[in-house]
C-alpha cells in the first residue's frame, strides 16, 4: 500500500508546480514514466484523456492512478490533482479580491501567457523527439497540426482524424 501515499505525493507535487493542465504534462511525464506507467502508456494516455470531453489533466491523473494501484490509485490521483488548485485558488481570490483594482496584478496575469505557452512548446517538442517524430512524416503531421490550430478547427475532431489518418498511412 505505499503506492497510494506516493501517488498523492506526486500529484500534489505536479500540481503545486505548474500553473495549467497542459504545462503540468511534462512535469507529469518526468514524474510518472518508470515509476507508475511506461512511456507508451503515458503516451496514450495523453492522446485519451485529449479526445474525451472534461479535464485533460485529472482524466491523465485517474489514468496514472488506476494503472499504478487500481480505482483507490485512480481515487487518489485525482484528489492530488485537485487539492493543491482548490486551496491556491480560495487563497488567490481571497488575496484578489482585496487588489483587484491595482494594475500591477492585471500586468502579472498577462505575463503569465507566455510563459505557460513556452513551457507547452518544451512539452511538444519533448513528445515530438520521444515519438519518432523527427522524420519528414512527424514534420508534415506537425505542420498540418500548426494550420488546423490556425484555423481553428476544434482539438478533438483533429486528434480524431490524426488518429485515423495514423492508423491508415503509419501501420507497419
Amino acid at each position: 500500500m505505499e503506492t497510494l501515499p506516493l501517488l498523492f505525493w506526486t500529484f500534489i507535487k505536479v500540481n503545486l508546480l505548474s500553473t495549467s493542465g497542459p504545462a503540468s504534462v511534462g512535469l507529469l511525464y518526468h514524474e510518472a514514466v518508470g515509476r507508475f506507467v511506461t512511456e507508451s502508456q503515458f503516451v496514450q494516455a495523453v492522446g485519451l484523456s485529449s479526445v474525451l470531453p472534461g479535464s485533460d489533466a485529472l482524466q491523465l491523473a485517474m489514468y496514472i492512478g488506476y494503472a499504478a494501484g487500481g480505482i483507490p490509485g485512480g481515487l487518489v490521483a485525482l484528489l492530488g490533482s485537485i487539492l493543491p488548485p482548490t486551496v491556491i485558488i480560495l487563497g488567490v481570490t481571497m488575496i484578489l479580491h482585496r487588489l483587484r483594482r491595482e494594475a500591477w496584478v492585471s500586468s502579472f496575469v498577462e505575463g503569465l501567457a507566455p510563459a505557460i505557452s513556452v513551457l507547452m512548446v518544451f512539452t511538444a517538442w519533448k513528445i515530438f523527439e520521444k515519438g519518432g517524430g523527427t522524420n519528414t512524416t512527424g514534420w508534415a503531421i506537425g505542420i498540418l497540426s500548426l494550420t488546423v490550430m490556425w484555423l481553428k478547427i476544434p482539438e478533438r475532431l483533429v486528434v480524431l482524424a490524426a488518429g485515423v489518418i495514423g492508423i491508415i498511412f503509419l501501420s507497419s
